[in-house]
This record gives structure tokens, C-alpha cells and sequence, in this order.
């Protein structure tokens, strides 16, 4: 191209820039003055809003003032004198227990009780029919008295024959046979004698009555029943309820373990007061006599592996009956220098072994394992390493680890927690009614 042509093109060029400039301008309509004006004021809240946001974070923040050594509630250990019991299910049985059975032979004339009252010991029950047993004691009566009428005469004549002997007046075998029929004749007033004794003792077995006192159940024989000597079925059972047994079953492995703490002196049962024993009933309410330890077996049962433990308690209301499911305290004996702490206090690592974080002489924070034994109420008996004196922390465990210094403060149970912070203006409910839209 040559120098001419390419100053008319350069000319051009500057032409059509300035014309498109000015055109532009005068192209733009007067109805999108607005929508540029919009757009305008958008860019520049756009602007102030990146400005005010660059301005706060050039801002240095606040520097937030040093804390303190974190604050931890803490009990001192001591050793407290305590009685360990030990709550062991157990049932009800009766004092004593009689099955009513007849003695004869005979026709159930009479039932003289009223079923499910009490009795008293000898006092008659059923009436079984004499007839036959008054007529067995006539005739036994009559027999013995047919014996005893031949003996004087007897008597009389061996006593002549012994004199006559002596003499020579009678042979010796006319005093042998003498003799021999005397006591022939004694023999059979003797076992006459017995069977008139028999014969009464069956009339007076006609009556039937109670072995013992106590509460007489359901009858199983009703008038006009015949019934057998000493039958399977009984007529009727009375169970003594006052007093009353409770026997309940501690476990072989308890048993030898409470041995052992008995034999190291870890637990004391001297004294009275240790056989003692309290009762609660199936609803869990208490029962409000006090027992008596009576007896423990000597046997464990092999299905169970238990021991057998009988109580003995006072009933004199019947609120206990026979069957009836119940749990009995039994005292161990006497911790003359137990350790407690609060359940909240204990816990736990992985594995499941129990821990305690511990205020050390240094005020500083020590996790410490430790052995625990039961649990009583809200509160763990401890067993090993732990001494008097030791201050456990109870609450704050959260915020310490072990090595870090803390203030602690005596732990209070019956402090309220600490109220939370008011709800802030974000979470706080709104009490404003909702604006309406705004209309177009």
C-alpha cells in the first residue's frame, strides 16, 4: 500500500471513531435512562458494601483478656463407718404346715368348721360315724371282763396247790398245770385290756381335729363322704401364719466372698443387731415388721448353686401369706473405714475399667484408677487407691486433663446448675408482625 493510501485509511478510521463515539450518544434512548441509572446505583452499593467489608477486616480485633486456671468442685475422701447389706429375693412358707387325714375308717358325718378361719390346736374338725367303734369297745370291754372274772379263782387254787405241794399232798404237775392256767387266764385279761384300748382310741378317732393353730384352707370332703384311713388326699391343710418363715437364696459365689472379708476383718458382725433383717413385699413397699436371720443351709443346691437362707417374721395381721414373693435386707456386718464417692465422679476408659481425676497436693489434675466394690445410692464404695484425704473431682472433668493446674472448690450436691445465657437478638422469636409484600 502506498504512503497516500494509507493516510486516507488512517483518516477514515479516526472519522468513524469519533462518529461512532458521538452516535452512540445520541443513539441511547430516553426511555433507558433508568435502567442505566439501576444499574448505576447497584455498582455503587456494590462498592460501599466491598468498602465497608475491607474496612473490618483491616480492623485489628479485640484481644481477649487472659482466663484463670480453670475452676473444678471436688470432695475430700474420708473414712466413714457404714453397715453393707445385701437384697436377696426369697418367698413366704408357713411356720408349720398340717395336712388333716382320718385316722379310720368311716362315714363323714359333720364338717364343725368354717373353711378359711383359724383353729385351735385339739379343736374337732369332722365327725366320723362312732357306731362301729362303740360297738368294738362294748365287745372288747366284755371280753375283758369275762377274763378278769376266772382269775381269783385261780389264784386261789395255785396258792392251795403250792401249800399242798410243800407237803407233799399234791404231785408237782398238778401245781404246773395250776399255774400254767392262771397265767393263761392273765394273758387273755391282758390283751382284752389292749383291745378295749384300741377300740377307744378308734372312737376318739372319730372325731377328727386340728393337730395345730393356725388358718384352715378348703375342705375336700363334704358330709356324708367316706373316707379311709390315713388317704393320700387330705380332708383339709392348716398352715400356721404367725410367725411365718421367708426363705430366700444368696449365690455359693457371695457366700464364700462375704467368708473371705469376714476372715481378712474387712467387715464386722459383732453384735446382735446383724441378724436382723428387713422385708419388702412384691409392690415394694416396706414391710413394717423386722425379721429374725435364723438359719443359713449347709448345703448349696446344685440346679441353683444357692444357699438357702430362713427368716423368721412376725405376721400378726396375715399380710404376709404362704407363696408369696418378696426381697429381704440382710446386713453383711459393719465397714468401720469405708471410702464413698459420687456415682457422677467415676469414669470409665476404653476398656471399662473405672477412673477418678484427683486434685494432687500440687493443685494439679491426676487420673487415678481405682477398685470399686458396690454401689450404694448415688454413691460407689471404693476399694483400693483411694485415702482419706484425697479430693476427687466431681464436676468439671470435662474442661482438665491430667498435669493441669486448677482452683478447686468444695463440691456442693445440693447446688442448682447454672442458668444458660440469655437466647441472643438472632434466636430471640420475633415479636413484630410480618411486614406485608411490597405491591407492584
Amino acid at each position: 500500500m502506498n504512503p497516500e493510501m494509507s493516510r486516507l485509511a488512517t483518516r477514515e478510521a479516526n472519522s468513524l471513531a469519533k462518529e461512532s463515539e458521538d452516535g452512540g450518544k445520541a443513539r441511547i434512548p430516553m426511555a433507558g435512562k433508568p435502567h442505566a441509572t439501576s444499574l448505576g446505583r447497584t455498582a455503587l452499593l456494590g462498592l460501599l458494601g466491598c468498602g465497608v467489608f475491607l474496612a473490618g477486616c483491616g480492623r485489628p480485633q479485640q484481644a481477649r483478656p487472659p482466663g484463670g486456671m480453670p475452676e473444678v468442685a471436688v470432695v475430700t475422701v474420708t473414712n466413714e463407718p457404714i453397715v453393707l447389706t445385701t437384697e436377696m429375693p426369697g418367698r413366704t412358707s408357713p411356720y408349720l404346715i398340717s395336712d388333716v387325714r382320718p385316722q379310720v375308717n368311716g362315714l363323714i358325718l359333720k364338717r364343725l368348721f368354717t373353711e378359711g378361719s383359724d383353729v385351735k390346736q385339739g379343736q374337732q374338725l369332722y365327725q366320723i360315724d362312732p357306731a362301729p367303734f362303740e360297738a368294738a369297745l362294748d365287745n372288747a370291754a366284755a371280753a375283758l371282763g369275762r377274763a378278769e372274772a376266772i382269775l381269783p379263782a385261780l389264784r386261789s387254787r395255785v396258792d392251795r396247790f403250792k401249800q399242798a405241794l410243800a407237803d407233799k399232798a399234791v404231785s408237782q404237775q398238778d401245781f404246773d398245770d395250776a399255774d400254767s392256767a392262771l397265767k393263761q387266764a392273765e394273758a387273755d385279761a391282758a390283751y382284752w385290756r389292749a383291745s378295749v384300748e384300741s377300740a377307744r382310741i378308734n372312737l376318739e378317732y372319730a372325731k377328727v381335729v386340728s393337730p395345730i393353730s393356725g388358718r384352715i384352707g378348703k375342705s375336700s370332703v363334704t358330709d356324708g363322704a367316706i373316707v379311709t384311713a390315713y388317704q393320700p388326699i387330705p380332708l383339709a391343710t392348716i398352715q400356721q401364719l404367725d410367725p411365718i418363715y421367708v426363705d430366700v437364696s444368696q449365690s455359693a459365689t457371695e457366700f464364700l466372698r462375704l467368708q473371705r472379708r469376714l476372715d481378712a476383718g474387712l467387715l464386722s458382725q459383732s453384735g446382735t443387731n446383724f441378724n436382723k433383717v428387713e422385708l419388702y413385699l412384691a409392690d415394694g413397699t416396706k414391710y413394717s415388721e423386722e425379721g429374725t436371720l435364723q438359719f443359713r443351709d449347709v448345703s448349696v443346691d446344685p440346679t441353683m448353686g444357692s444357699v438357702i437362707l430362713r427368716m423368721v417374721f412376725p405376721n400378726p395381721k396375715s399380710i404376709l401369706l404362704p407363696g408369696m414373693f418378696v426381697r429381704a435386707v440382710v446386713k453383711e456386718g459393719a465397714n468401720e473405714r469405708a471410702i464413698l464417692v459420687p456415682q457422677q465422679a467415676v469414669s470409665r476408659d476404653p476398656r471399662g475399667n473405672p477412673l477418678v481425676m484427683v486434685v494432687n497436693g500440687q493443685g494439679q489434675v491426676e487420673q487415678r484408677p481405682v477398685g470399686l466394690e458396690r454401689e450404694l445410692g448415688d454413691q460407689w464404695l471404693v476399694s483400693s487407691n483411694l485415702a482419706a484425704g484425697d479430693r476427687v473431682i466431681v464436676e468439671g472433668k470435662q474442661k482438665v486433663r491430667p498435669g493441669v493446674p486448677v482452683n478447686a472448690v468444695p463440691f456442693d450436691p445440693n447446688a442448682k446448675p447454672a442458668a444458660g445465657p440469655p437466647p441472643s437478638a438472632a434466636q430471640a422469636p420475633s415479636t413484630k408482625a410480618q411486614e406485608a409484600p411490597e405491591s407492584k
